[in-house]
């Protein structure tokens, strides 16, 4: 260990991410960004994403005894949370289902209802664009369904996955807000690199740049094969047939109010301030890192090696972190056996690289606490990881090539367990040089 920290570095890193994912807790952000209480007409709150039911909770807290709330929001699976006059509905992620279907129509039509006396509060985060699902007319949810499992399947960014499903739904692009004749605050947690508020949960109340023959193009790119009703809809739309989303510069927007509260850069910098206290100088890499995670890890790893080496472009103890989010592209023939997600197996690609480096550990995992396919949230690695995991059977190429790493980390008891965390700002990984 360095003389500058003496401490136990897997517990560090693992405080850190805990750092991380409380510098974007809506229980503890929210009623700071909060409008005053509406006086007069209704409150009505709608939203969704991972943290959407943590948001609500903290609106309830915030406007207890001030305010008349009534509203509905969806978030995923095991993320709901006990309200009282805001419900919470759990629903499908990252594949739409009907639950969330469900929710979104009846979004629509309370927001539908509402006059220019009352006030419409959105609560937006992470994961909406798949839980705040309601198809375009002439597309069934069966054909949304098939469409995200496509664009996942070809390993779309999720900013490109965000233009395809803001032109195939009636609520997404900012079709919420257009819906509205009662002024919109919105309150977001971003998830997306660049904060772009447009593509965090596909912008149901912001203007949307992007068009119909974007879409299509994004199609094209990866090659994606789509239902023919979500090909007919983006064709027709691309000839004007279908109108289009609401666009930058249309008036409807001056009774809108987007405010960011959380975002991934925030998070980093609250991991960068624990790593300072304990001696080791944080180097944040940024928070808009994308790219083919095994990719992205031999970046890193040759950094790794640079600074080992050489002492340099960083002198030791020193931390790299980094946000944003990667992708896995799977084959199309035996994906089925793959498990885990971007976090581990960047994480695993990071240790084959560095072949058992001493004096490195790392950790990647997602904020929202769940990293793909399983119940974790990613995982840690050390020098030792890849001799561990070939003595239990599971040696690290192999796994890295079958998209198994979260059966290497399970084996070896490295997996990073929290159960959702109801926020969202994106993935976190941190690489201690020693």
């Amino acid at each position: 260990m360095s003389a500058a920290f003496a401490g136990d570095a897997r517990a560090l890193l693992l405080e850190t991410f805990q750092a991380a994912v409380a510098a974007a807790d809506p229980l503890q952000i929210v009623a700071r960004h909060l409008p005053p209480p509406h006086a007069g007409g209704r409150t009505l709150v709608v939203g969704a994403g991972k943290a959407a039911a943590s948001m609500a909770a903290a609106v309830e807290r915030a406007y207890a005894g001030k305010a008349t709330l009534a509203g509905l929001v969806v978030t995923r699976y095991a993320h709901g949370l006990p309200t009282d006059h805001i419900r919470v509905i759990e629903a499908g992620h990252p594949v739409p289902d009907e639950s969330g279907e469900q929710a979104a129509a009846e979004i629509l039509a309370a927001v539908q209802s509402l006059t220019p006396q009352d006030r419409l509060l959105v609560l937006v985060s992470g994961g909406g664009s798949s839980l705040l699902s309601l198809p375009a007319e002439g597309i069934p949810m069966a054909d949304l369904k098939a469409t995200t499992r496509e664009l996942l399947r070809c390993g779309a960014p999720i900013t490109d996955m965000n233009v395809v499903r803001k032109h195939i739904s009636r609520i997404q692009g900012g079709r919420l807000a257009q819906a509205s004749q009662a002024p919109v605050t919105t309150l977001i947690v971003s998830d997306v690199a660049g904060d772009d508020p447009s593509a965090i949960a596909s912008g149901p109340t912001l203007a949307d740049p992007s068009t119909f023959a974007d879409a299509l193009q994004i199609l094209r790119r990866y090659g994606a094969q789509v239902p023919a009703s979500v090909q007919s809809h983006l064709e027709r739309g691309a000839r004007g047939e279908v109108a289009e989303t609401p666009k930058p510069g249309d008036p409807l927007f001056d009774r809108v109010d987007n405010v960011m509260i959380a975002t991934a850069h925030g998070s980093l910098e609250a991991a960068a301030a624990l790593f300072r206290q304990r001696g080791i100088t944080p180097v944040v890499l940024g928070d808009t890192v994308t790219g083919e995670a095994r990719e992205v890890a031999r970046v890193y790893a040759a950094l790794v090696r640079e600074i080992r080496a050489y002492n340099a472009p960083f002198a030791t103890p020193v931390a790299l972190i980094s946000g944003g989010e990667c992708t896995v592209t799977l084959p199309a023939e035996g994906s089925g056996k793959a498990r885990g997600g971007r976090c581990s197996e960047f994480l695993l690609s990071l240790a084959v690289e560095l072949a058992g480096m001493p004096g490195v550990h790392a950790i990647a995992a997602d904020t929202d606490g769940i990293d793909g396919s399983e119940d974790n949230a990613g995982a840690l690695a050390d020098p030792t990881t890849l001799a561990r995991a070939e003595a239990a059977g599971m040696p690290g190429q192999r796994q890295l090539d079958a998209h198994d790493a979260w059966g290497l980390f399970e084996a070896i008891g490295d997996l990073v367990v929290t159960g959702p965390t109801r926020t969202n700002v994106n993935d976190y990984r941190a690489i201690l040089i020693l």
